[in-house]
């Protein structure tokens, strides 16, 4: 099956992207710009992975676990008590796993909406 871009396939770049600059405007520590510089790089490639090949590969699941590695960075990483880039982990977190989720739910009723073919 070919699959076509999804329009959460672009916000996931945008919000790796937003991820990978929050450094520049909040206030960090160096494990949290490392982490979030991190993570922010490798959500933002599997979303451009996904809007210039969708037919390439599926990271939706990824997609989802990488919004989980984002809300537990914080308390993972030890950077919790610095709020302001907990509160950006924990934010893009929650919008990078509804991203997964949301694509593993289109993709998942492309397949359900897919008509076998008949065997003779």
């Amino acid at each position: 099956m070919k699959r076509s871009t999804h329009p959460q396939d672009y916000l996931a770049v945008i919000v790796g992207v937003y991820a990978f600059l929050s450094p520049i405007w909040t206030t960090t520590t160096g494990i949290a710009t490392g982490t979030m510089i991190v993570l922010g790089i490798i959500t933002a490639l599997l979303g451009l992975a996904e809007v210039i090949r969708p037919d390439m590969m599926s990271v939706e699941g990824v997609m989802a676990v990488m919004g989980v590695l984002f809300f537990i960075a914080p308390w993972v990483m030890g950077f919790s008590d610095t709020r302001p880039m907990a509160w950006t982990a924990w934010i893009v977190g929650v919008v990078t796993f509804v991203i997964g989720a949301a694509d593993v739910q289109v993709t998942r009723s492309h397949h359900h909406g897919e008509v076998a073919p008949q065997q003779l």
